[in-house]
């Protein structure tokens, strides 16, 4: 989400509001279950690209690339300092 008081460029100011009331109507229990819902799915569909992207890479290889992408370079070596970093 973006900082308070601005509209996510992909969402018009009249979805945002509803959104953002949506979101004050639930509980902190409820907020936290869908973060973890989205980051799932954020997750997933970045692993789903890599893996079209890659089709040879097996799961290792896809958790790597997944972390370089996420974290870069220097977090993914010092995780995995024997890995070979590869290409997400």
């Amino acid at each position: 989400m973006p900082p308070a008081g601005r509209t996510p460029l992909d969402t018009t100011p009249e979805a945002h509001a509803v959104q953002t009331e949506a979101y004050r109507r639930v509980g902190g229990a409820e907020r936290l279950a869908i973060h973890f819902r989205l980051t799932t799915m954020a997750r997933d569909l970045a692993t789903a690209g890599i893996r079209h992207r890659h089709p040879e890479y097996d799961d290792g290889r896809i958790r790597l690339a997944y972390a370089r992408l996420v974290f870069g370079d220097e977090l993914t070596r010092a995780a995995w300092p024997d890995a070979e970093l590869v290409d997400p």
